[in-house]
């Protein structure tokens, strides 16, 4: 249930262009202060979720692990990625409170 939610909400930030996907640009997005947050697919290698973190975690910009594969990003954004930044205060939002949702159910 979450995981479609959180996958809708993707879809929508994608095609409203706030979103950076790929390592590289994601990591360039929070260094230049463009991104609220960050989310991770569930079967990102730990070197990448770990890269991510430090990252986000030198410039206060929070990570979210989502329930969305590798895969599964590809097919929403068109190109196979683990790592994607989001560039829109409210969308970070939105993800946000999907996470604790899934945290509070947990």
């Amino acid at each position: 249930m979450k995981k479609k939610k959180m996958s809708d909400l993707l879809t929508i930030c994608l095609k409203a262009g706030k979103a950076v996907k790929g390592f590289d640009s994601t990591a360039d997005s929070v260094r230049n202060g463009k991104a609220f947050c960050v989310l991770t697919a569930c079967d990102a290698s730990e070197k990448t979720v770990k890269e991510a973190a430090f990252v986000c975690g030198r410039y206060g910009i929070p990570i979210i692990s989502t329930d969305i594969s590798k895969d599964e990003m590809a097919v929403l954004c068109g190109k196979t990625t683990a790592v994607i930044a989001v560039c829109d205060q409210n969308f970070a939002d939105g993800f946000a409170k999907l996470a604790a949702q899934e945290h509070q159910q947990a």
